[in-house]
């Protein structure tokens, strides 16, 4: 499903955006935990709807399928990295300063992140066509990076191009090695042989040398953290769907309406399903019957401070 298609707006006029984003974010990170833990084969939409805790139908209402969960998964994880490495290689000095950089921030954010990098370096390699092209155009981009050596000899005329193709391809055949044989040992130590390994085709073996002699880099240096992505559902313990918070959201409009007036302005006109659902947040303390409770009076509905707070902090942008 391409993003355009993916709703923006709930039935009866309610905004939702940040509920699909909370939704989609829970689900990814089921995605990502259920890959690393048993590959992408293991990682079945039903798991991924279990560890999640939304619903199946709204997994589909977000994702057409297994395979495009986890290919938004990926595009996640390229730019979690891309965070890091861009700003370390722009930030350094000459051509092989910024390739240590970079690799010693790919390296630490792979420790820190081990599920996310799995993901990325492992699963995509039997994850499908698609995966395996989008890995291919973010190793494109490393091989551009790589190839800016041949500028860095003395006569500015290096390795043939086919050589930043074969070093790149070496480098995350190190990483995928040590990833799939559960090697305990922090990634970041391997920053100087890899970069040893990477300069040495353009700068020579006495530079090569002088990168595995470098003192490695402190353990301390943890990467930023991903932008959080607070999640007001959390506390509730339960399965919170966009057509609870419409009907929610139609409470908080409405204060004081009935059952019918609250099914009309969420979109949910069959008088038994509206009723569960206001049940259901009444069980949650996110309503309350303000009616005078006369025997066939109807129901008057209003927000508790809790369902005000959640109905705020859910509708921000």
């Amino acid at each position: 499903m391409e993003a355009s298609k993916r709703p923006t707006e709930a039935r009866g006029g309610f905004p939702h955006p940040r509920i699909i984003d909370i939704q989609r974010a829970r689900i990814l990170a089921a995605m990502v935990a259920l890959a690393a833990e048993r590959g992408f084969a293991g990682a079945t939409v039903a798991r991924v709807v279990a560890r999640s805790g939304v619903s199946r139908r709204t997994f589909y209402e977000l994702f057409s399928d297994r395979e495009e969960c986890f290919l938004a998964a990926f595009d996640d994880g390229i730019a979690r990295v891309a965070r890091e490495v861009v700003p370390a290689y722009e930030g350094a000095g000459t051509w092989r300063e910024k390739i240590r950089a970079a690799l010693c921030a790919l390296l630490q954010v792979l420790d820190y992140e081990p599920g996310m990098g799995r993901l990325v370096v492992v699963e995509t390699l039997g994850a499908g066509p698609l995966a395996l092209e989008r890995r291919a155009r973010s190793l494109a981009q490393v091989v551009t990076v790589v190839d800016e050596g041949r500028r860095e000899g003395k006569r500015g005329d290096g390795p043939p191009p086919l050589t930043a193709e074969g070093i790149a391809g070496a480098v995350f055949s190190v990483i995928h090695t040590r990833m799939v044989e559960g090697d305990r040992r922090p990634l970041v130590m391997l920053v100087n042989p890899l970069t040893s390994m990477i300069v040495l085709p353009y700068l020579g073996a006495a530079a090569a040398r002088g990168e595995l002699d470098r003192p490695l880099p402190k353990r301390s240096e943890r990467p930023t953290p991903a932008p959080a992505r607070a999640d007001p559902l959390a506390e509730l313990g339960m399965r919170v769907t966009y057509r609870t918070m419409r009907v929610l959201y139609a409470v908080g409009e409405q204060p004081g309406a009935s059952n019918r007036a609250v099914g009309h302005a969420a979109g949910i006109e069959d008088q038994g399903q509206i009723s569960k659902l206001l049940a259901r947040l009444a069980r949650l303390g996110l309503i309350e019957n303000t009616g005078d409770g006369a025997k066939g009076a109807p129901n008057a509905w209003s927000l508790t401070e809790r369902g005000e707070g959640l109905s705020q902090a859910v509708g921000q942008r």
